[in-house]
């Protein structure tokens, strides 16, 4: 056997319906040796759940996450394991998820909208390579595509039930207190493919929104402090629709100053503009614009919301049924 890798699970939440699931495939087709490598695949209907009963389950030194439908280049676990042998203190490890390129032109105009800087700030490494492999924070990490050190995930108690989405901005936010080291690599990658309609990625930026406003409720900290962006954004704009009918804004020299910040902001979105221009067709570039004020919108009403969502304690979830599948690479049956 050999033992120069450490051994690693692959995790793989998925829901009870699916026949098929494309992880599994891409998982196998890593470039790691069998033996020190298994794939669990987590089903059920809640994923911080599903995911925390994979974790007691595994047998790996590392666990690699995946969503259902990552396609993870098949060098990224020898990447990953040489980081972790080189740092002592590193305790995860990820790098972005990219739109393939064969994907459909709206598809590609929502993958423009999540690697922009003015839609997502400094979170949009999760959606394109940016800058050299460094040390990190949460902020451009995403769970699709992270590897992490299954006995500090266990120290900590895994994942937060009662928060999903940001379940995992909220553990490596534990692991950064206790001193532990972050690490994203942009030549990390998984390719996955964004929402297939307008409807699906709205849902999905209200859903942001409020994960964010419930991991902040339960875990304050000042890496949350830009997100408070989009909702302030938000309320600015109905002032200005509520005080429109009375022209308060052009009334008085003080009224117009208080325009100030959308003129500010018409700048930057013309900016980005400009810069997604210079790289993407103009049929693409026009919507994915208009998409990043709508992004703003929706993500902030989210936040909104989920100032004022209930926290369910962890019982509440946890008694959802999970089934866990080991998934065999040759030969073997599998295991339940």
């Amino acid at each position: 056997m050999n033992t120069t890798w450490p051994s690693v699970s692959v995790i793989i939440a998925a829901r009870p319906e699916e026949t098929e699931v494309r992880a599994v495939r891409a998982a196998q087709r890593l470039d790691y040796p069998h033996d020190r490598l298994e794939i669990l695949v987590t089903r059920g209907r809640q994923p911080s759940v599903q995911r925390n009963a994979a974790l007691r389950r595994a047998r790996g030194e590392l666990v690699y996450f995946l969503d259902d439908d990552s396609e993870p280049a098949p060098g990224n676990l020898r990447k990953a394991a040489a980081a972790f042998a080189r740092d002592p203190r590193l305790q995860a490890l990820g790098g972005p998820n990219l739109c393939p390129a064969d994907a459909p032109e709206q598809e590609q105009v929502f993958a423009l909208v999540l690697g922009s800087w003015l839609a997502f700030g400094p979170s949009r490494a999760r959606y394109v390579p940016i800058g050299p492999a460094r040390a990190t924070t949460e902020k451009t990490l995403i769970l699709c595509n992270l590897v992490a050190r299954r006995q500090t995930l266990l120290e900590l108690g895994g994942f937060d039930e009662t928060l999903y989405p940001n379940e995992e901005n909220a553990l490596l936010d534990a692991i950064q207190r206790r001193g532990g080291r972050l690490w994203y690599d942009p030549e990390f990658i998984v390719y996955r493919r964004p929402r297939p309609d307008f409807r699906r990625f709205a849902r999905m930026l209200l859903t942001y929104g409020r994960g964010r406003a419930e991991q902040f409720r339960r875990l304050p900290t000042f890496g949350s402090a830009l997100n408070f962006a989009p909702p302030l954004f938000v309320l600015y704009l109905a002032a200005l629709v509520v005080a429109a009918p009375w022209g308060i804004w052009t009334a008085t020299r003080a009224g117009r100053a208080c325009l100030a910040p959308l003129i500010l902001y018409a700048g930057l979105l013309a900016l980005q503009t400009l810069q997604m221009k210079r790289h993407h067709p103009w049929r693409r570039v026009w919507r994915a614009a208009c998409l990043v004020v709508t992004a703003h919108v929706l993500y902030g009403a989210g936040f909104w919301r989920g100032c004022f969502t209930s926290l369910h304690p962890p019982e509440a979830r946890t008694a959802q049924e999970v089934t866990i599948e080991i998934i065999p690479f040759r030969g073997a049956e599998v295991g339940t």
